[in-house]
Order: structure tokens, then C-alpha cells, then sequence
């Protein structure tokens, strides 16, 4: 039981590090008046970059040579399948466009007003659905980050720091349309740290719903899974970001940017920390 809780403690201390890391994404968004979309979309693809490389290099690769190549595979794509369903119930989560916003503040008069308050709901509407959204993508997270940490400490570092980094233009996401639309640095940055804290939640519920005595095979089948969970996400929600504000060329650089510095991570962490240092 011992074991059992300092795994907890510390995959609770990694998932409050990548949950936390939108309050940093946050942070840009208010001490910056004019937002750069263009960053944006790099760091969303930098951040793609780093999970397709912890998703099929780490996850899915260590799944095939663990458990077989048809059973790894089948995990994986159960992952995908699972996140797939889900993501059918989670609203698309979009930004105001930058130019509309600067045309609404030129118009003064009355009609200019009201159509000003009515793009700031919009907006602020936006917002959060946009920070339920990063949400719910952050609640698997925190039980990728514990199943990782419960096979050992260097994955579930790999799996932190991944999250993290990617975890910063999530923040800039949902608190750009909110800092927006309520003219508040407070409430931006407050929606924006709440939508983070779904990760740690997800290390709490996770801890005790799976035994302590998980069994080696379902262990890598899991996290086979997230791969494929992980591998989703960035496909089906990160990379289109991406290429709508940097631009496809500069988003594909980024992203094997992002995917050289996850492996670079990945071979580090494994010459420090090796395979049979657990918690």
C-alpha cells in the first residue's frame, strides 16, 4: 500500500505540473495586448510534434514489444476508437478571429455597440467551451501520466513533460477569447488553470479505480491505449490549429521540431533513468 501511495503522490505531482502549464499559456495571453496567432500555431504544432513522438516511439512501440505486435496494435487502436467517440460529444473549440475583433473596436457608434456586446458572448462563449473541451482532453492525461508513473518513473516523466509543453497554447486557447470578451487578466487566467486542474482530478479517480496489483500485460495495454488516445488528440485537434495560424509549412517544421526534441527527451531520460527504476 506503501508503494501504492508514493506512486499516487508523485504521478499527482507530475499531473499538477502539465495541468498547471496552461496558467502558463495564460500568462502570455495577459501580458501581451496583441495575441500572435502565428505563435500560437507553432507552439500547437512544436507541441503535436512532441505527442505523435511519446505516442508511437514510446507508447505504442513499447506496447508491440511487450505484449506482441497484433495485441499492442489492438490497444492502440481501441485507443483511438474510445477518443474518437468521445470527441463526438465535445464541441469544436474555435478562437475569434484577431482582424474581426480590431474592426469591432473602430466601430463607435450605437450599432457598432451592440453588435460589439454581442461578439464578446459570442466570444466569451467561445472561451468556455473551449476550456469544458481542453478539459476533457486533459482528464485522460492525468490517467496517462499515472499509469506511466505506476510503470516507472522515466515514463512518467516522458509523459509529463510531453503534456506540459503542450498543455502552454491549451492555456493560450481558452484564455485568449475569455480575456477578450470580459476585458478581465483575472478570469482568463482563473478559467484557464481550472481547465488543468481536470488532469491531477484524473490521477485521483484513476488511483482508485484500477487495483495496485495491475498486471504487467494490462499495464502496457494501457498505455498502449493512451498512445493511441494521444495520437488522436493531436491529429484530430492540434495539428488543424496549427496549420490554420502558422501556416502549413512552418506548422510541419514545427512539428518535426517538436518531434526531434521529444525523442532527444525520450533517449536522456532513458540513459539517466533506467528501465528497473521504479516507484
Amino acid at each position: 500500500m506503501g508503494l501504492m501511495d508514493s506512486q499516487v503522490l508523485v504521478a499527482l505531482g507530475l499531473s499538477l505540473l502539465g495541468g498547471l502549464s496552461t496558467s502558463i499559456g495564460a500568462f502570455f495571453v495577459v501580458i501581451n495586448p496583441t495575441p500572435n496567432l502565428k505563435m500560437l500555431g507553432l507552439l500547437q504544432g512544436f507541441a503535436a510534434g512532441l505527442m505523435l513522438s511519446i505516442s508511437f516511439l514510446d507508447l505504442a512501440h513499447n506496447a508491440i514489444n511487450s505484449i506482441g505486435f497484433l495485441k499492442g496494435n489492438l490497444w492502440f487502436f481501441a485507443g483511438v476508437i474510445f477518443f474518437a467517440i468521445i470527441a463526438n460529444f465535445i464541441p469544436e473549440p474555435t478562437l475569434a478571429p484577431i482582424s474581426d475583433v480590431n474592426t469591432k473596436k473602430t466601430n463607435g457608434d450605437e450599432r457598432g455597440k451592440d453588435m460589439m456586446k454581442k461578439h464578446r458572448r459570442q466570444v466569451l462563449f467561445s472561451g468556455i467551451i473551449t476550456a469544458v473541451g481542453i478539459s476533457l482532453h486533459n482528464f485522460p492525461e492525468g490517467m496517462a501520466v499515472f499509469l506511466g508513473s505506476m510503470k516507472g518513473l522515466r515514463v512518467g516523466l516522458n509523459l509529463a513533460l510531453a503534456i506540459a509543453l503542450h498543455n502552454i497554447p491549451e492555456g493560450v486557447a481558452v484564455a485568449l477569447p475569455v480575456y477578450f470578451a470580459t476585458e478581465s487578466k483575472w478570469q482568463a487566467f482563473k478559467l484557464a488553470t481550472l481547465s488543468g486542474l481536470a488532469e491531477p482530478l484524473g490521477v485521483i479517480i484513476v488511483a482508485y479505480l484500477f487495483p495496485s496489483s495491475l498486471s504487467p500485460e494490462i499495464l502496457e495495454g494501457l498505455l498502449g491505449s493512451v498512445g493511441g488516445v494521444m495520437a488522436f488528440l493531436t491529429l484530430h485537434e492540434m495539428l488543424p490549429l496549427a496549420f490554420d495560424y502558422a501556416g502549413q509549412k512552418q506548422a510541419v517544421k514545427a512539428v518535426f521540431f517538436g518531434m526531434a526534441f521529444m525523442s532527444a527527451s525520450l533517449y536522456f531520460l532513458e540513459i539517466s533513468l533506467p528501465e528497473d527504476l521504479s516507484l
